[in-house]
């Protein structure tokens, strides 16, 4: 058997595998939180789920502690600059989506990204320990689809690539 891949080689590897990219928000002390993610799943149609993936040390991860529901907004093709800024590490924790065209989610207390392909309301319902980050499962509590044209983006060997 061979040894294990390093972290590199893996993420050169996994690098390969397109992944659709989305926001995620909630709102926590006061403040709505953002986070850009690819590592989101459709889990189950009854009930609808869909699944996260954030790193353990994350600020994200620690409102998930108390916090219990959250917004994904899944970008358009022409969104790729929202999805940098909000992967940025050292932004600011405040007005964070000050730059960033929203609107306050329907149920989660989250905010939907304007323009975005399609967006989710979800109330945790588990999370998972998986090495370094946590699979946070969610139950979708209400779903709506953006513009007929609207396509999508893709993380694809370490960068972001529009979709149509």
């Amino acid at each position: 058997m061979s040894p294990e891949p390093s972290s590199d080689d893996f993420r050169s590897a996994i690098g390969r595998l397109p992944a659709g990219v989305a926001v995620i928000t909630l709102r926590w002390r006061d403040t709505v939180h953002a986070m850009t993610a690819s590592a989101v799943a459709s889990v189950s149609l009854e009930p609808p789920m869909l699944l996260f993936c954030v790193h353990q040390d994350a600020r994200f991860r620690d409102a998930l502690d108390d916090v219990d529901t959250w917004a994904v907004s899944v970008l358009a093709d022409d969104q790729a600059h929202t999805a940098d800024w909000l992967a940025s590490p050292g932004r600011p924790a405040f007005d964070q989506l000050a730059r960033v065209p929203h609107r306050e989610a329907p149920l989660s207390g989250g905010v939907w990204v304007d323009g975005a392909a399609a967006w989710f309301d979800c109330r945790t319902s588990a999370i998972h320990r998986a090495g370094d980050h946590d699979v946070v499962v969610g139950h979708v509590l209400s779903a709506a689809q953006g513009g007929a044209g609207a396509g999508g983006l893709v993380h694809l060997r370490g960068r972001v690539r529009p979709v149509r």
